[in-house]
């Protein structure tokens, strides 16, 4: 009789914790569109799958080289893809990095450092102070 009672228990515990999990999969985040440019430097597939590689190799140019505002730099990932309602990229959870990062339950610590919204001259941040 025990046995059975805990496996119940075990049942409806696992039952509790996959449904939130279920209700996700195969639903596709909610992220705004890039506010500027044409298009991003990268195509799509190549940005979801290499970001990462991309921001890495970026870093290490510029600690290492000193190279600044190249292709791949995340203060150009911020200036297109902050939010027209928050000016950021990781304040809301629609908001682009968070957005994504979210979906595919990925911590993001760029922002530990990082500012999360573009220099206060550039459009995205002026259009969101409106």
């Amino acid at each position: 009789m025990r046995a059975r009672a805990a496996l119940v228990a075990v049942a409806v515990a696992t039952a509790a914790w996959l449904l939130p999990l279920a209700a996700t999969v195969g639903a596709a985040p909610v992220i705004e569109r890039a506010t500027q440019g044409e298009r991003c430097v990268e195509d799509t597939a190549s940005m979801r799958r290499y970001h990462m590689r991309f921001l890495e190799h970026q870093r290490d140019a510029t600690v290492h080289g000193g190279i600044r505002g190249a292709k791949h730099s995340l203060k150009g990932c911020i200036d297109c893809h902050a939010s027209k309602a928050t000016g950021s990229v990781a304040q809301a959870k629609t908001d682009f990095c968070v957005g994504c990062h979210t979906y595919t339950a990925v911590k993001i610590d760029c922002f530990d450092c990082h500012a999360t919204r573009p220099a206060a001259g550039h459009a995205s941040a002026t259009e969101a102070k409106k």
